[in-house]
């Protein structure tokens, strides 16, 4: 899901880009008898375009720290337990990397006409964001993986949620656990989000969780 707010971004983000070039080298736009500098509702197409960005941060924001609250209501799981090192260290990676990349698009359009300040403000929000849900969220050891008996969920840098209703087969290669469900529905859930030693108390628990008469278990699982 991250992914696909992240597909988001950029497709609001170049049109935007495009625009701060256009105003900010003021290039001639013949067709319109105009120019970048002097285009008519450039400030406004700035405001709608960063809005949209807000919009879409606001979104994934909220995704994220539901999860998040979600995962760590504690007595609501049959099993639960904090993500992997390893998966933590990824967060980190990634999430810095998303934000250094926000903050330097929306300096990047700041820099090219102040009158994308409100993209520019969207993005630095985005990027502030994404660093304090990270290093809080490691900090607090709050990126969880949890069973119950309808469902997995997962809640770091990404959301994962896994009902088991249909489920017909789980198994695994290299690190990803693969669930096939009936009318030819796949879903793929990492595997490293959970610590090697406590994988085979997740796969207990996941067991324990469906009727194994009608879920088959791959590769020894």
């Amino acid at each position: 899901m991250n992914k696909f707010f992240n597909v988001l971004l950029l497709l609001v983000f170049f049109p935007t880009m495009l625009l701060a070039i256009v105003v900010g080298f003021d290039i001639p736009l013949t067709s319109l008898h105009t120019s970048g500098a002097n285009l008519m509702y450039r400030r406004e197409a700035f405001l709608v375009l960063g809005i949209f960005l807000l919009f879409i941060t606001i979104r994934r924001s909220v995704r994220r720290w539901v999860a998040l609250r979600l995962v760590n209501q504690l007595p609501k799981y049959k099993w639960n337990t904090a993500v992997s090192t390893s998966r933590i260290q990824r967060i980190y990676t990634y999430n810095s990397l998303e934000a250094v990349v926000m903050l330097t698009a929306g300096y990047g359009v700041y820099y090219l006409t102040e009158e994308a300040w409100m993209p520019f403000v969207s993005l630095v929000i985005g990027a502030l964001d994404t660093l304090f849900f990270a290093f809080y969220g490691a900090a607090a050891k709050k990126f969880r993986v949890g069973i119950t008996t309808k469902a997995l969920l997962a809640g770091d840098r990404d959301v994962a949620l896994i009902y088991f209703k249909g489920l017909r087969r789980v198994s695994v290669q290299q690190q990803t656990i693969f669930f096939d469900f009936k009318d030819d529905l796949h879903l793929r859930f990492p595997l490293d989000l959970i610590p090697e030693e406590k994988r085979s108390e997740f796969f207990k628990e996941l067991k324990s969780c469906v009727d194994e008469t009608k879920v088959y278990f791959q590769n020894n699982i």
